[in-house]
């Protein structure tokens, strides 16, 4: 059973007390992110993500990370399109130790010049892996031809240019704007209890900002095309079909034609794409819910020479769904296999953490995992043919990465 809790100041704790584990996962949620800066700030969210880990008042960037390995525990860190988290897993026993090192990094950071400098050229280095990994920057590609110059279609990463620009000034000011209180959603799952609750709130429960969000500009799939020159050995190809936001009634039959159409080995790109033609070792696709859209979106890798034949085999491969829907067996199979991969990402603290945060800050609502396996054995042919039509119906954005012309 969750257990939500409101401070006075508007944050919001979720804690999923499991008696029988002895781990706990404490994760702070902030509803911020690449959505959420400008052409001028790009990367700032997740640029603010390393620094609260370089220094405090108190600590140093060396003292952080002692004080978790000393207890056997795990700290980190990741930003999205839409929000930002930082979470820690210990023991139970070091719980409120955790805690204070997170309030810590969260109010105390220092932002260092110094230290600021040098972690912009670790995040240098992280944006020049990420270019030399085209099968990962291809969706960066992707994501600005479907959103065009709305901030969905900024990268998260951000660039060299406007990494450089960026100050302690900034940071904070950034910070003030998006790190307020109704923004923010601490989870809990593991072995804690209210009194743990009572902890948090006390930590984080009477601190405001009050500077004014900046409107945001709904965003309006443009479904674009992307191509870039590139010495590689393969071409890799990217296809975005908009998709539904995280609130839609039909997720539930999105994610199952997801999976039968590239989430699982099973599924007909891979078995019409890998399997029959050789064409690809990795080809898959997978929708991205945002809070006011979403992305299907479909990968494959292939020779240079064999891109236009790769096309064409996915063409065809979506027309056959289009013109035919999915057979009693694949929507048997993937409701059994949705059901048991749900299950499955249950099994520990730091997934049921993340499932609760996410939930409680973006949709505000959680559900039980019987609620959820209902709305998975709901699935019909017929809804999953009104998602079919819905994607589908016009041409995708496109993103290539290739040697050719």
């Amino acid at each position: 059973m969750i257990q939500k809790h409101q401070s006075k100041n508007g944050l919001r704790i979720v804690l999923e007390t499991i008696p029988a584990v002895r781990s706990v996962t404490i994760g702070i949620w902030i509803l911020t992110g690449s959505r959420n800066e400008t052409v001028e700030n790009n990367g700032i969210s997740h640029f603010i993500e390393h620094m609260l880990f370089k220094g405090t008042k108190t600590r140093t960037a060396r003292d952080i990370a002692e004080a978790f390995d000393s207890i056997g525990g795990q700290i980190n860190a990741f930003t999205s399109k839409e929000y930002t988290c930082f979470y820690a897993k210990v023991l139970d026993t070091h719980k409120e130790l955790a805690l204070e090192i997170l309030a810590d990094m969260f109010f105390n950071s220092t932002f260092d010049e110094e230290e600021m400098e040098r972690e912009k050229k670790v995040v240098y280095e992280e944006i020049k892996m990420y270019e030399d990994t085209p099968d990962d920057i291809v969706h960066d590609f992707l994501a600005q031809a479907a959103f065009g110059s709305h901030p969905l279609g900024y990268p998260i990463i951000g660039s060299e240019k406007q990494l450089e620009s960026f100050h302690p000034a900034m940071l904070k000011d950034y910070m003030d704007e998006q790190y307020t209180p109704e923004n923010i959603v601490i989870s809990i799952a593991g072995n804690a209890d209210e009194a743990f609750v009572k902890k948090i709130d006390e930590q984080f429960g009477t601190f405001t900002h009050s500077s004014k969000k900046a409107e945001e500009i709904t965003p309006l799939f443009v479904g674009g095309s992307i191509i870039k020159k590139k010495d590689t050995e393969q071409a890799h190809l990217c296809l975005g079909y908009r998709g539904l936001p995280i609130n839609d009634t039909s997720t539930y039959s999105l994610i199952l034609l997801n999976n039968v159409l590239g989430g699982s080995m099973s599924s007909r790109l891979f078995q019409d794409v890998r399997e029959n033609q050789g064409l690809a070792y990795s080809v898959f696709s997978y929708h991205a819910s945002f809070l006011e859209d979403g992305l299907l979106t479909i990968y494959a890798g292939t020779g240079n020479n064999q891109l236009a034949k790769l096309q064409q085999t996915i063409d065809d491969t979506i027309e056959q769904l289009v013109e035919q829907s999915i057979t009693d067996k694949e929507l048997h199979n993937s409701k059994e296999q949705l059901k048991g991969n749900l299950v499955l990402s249950l099994e520990s603290t730091s997934s049921r953490m993340s499932r609760n945060g996410r939930n409680e800050l973006l949709l505000k609502r959680h559900r039980s995992l019987d609620e959820m396996i209902k709305e998975i054995d709901w699935i019909s042919h017929h809804s999953v043919r009104n998602v079919i039509d819905q994607i589908f119906k016009s041409k995708p954005a496109t993103a290539i990465i290739s040697s050719n012309e």
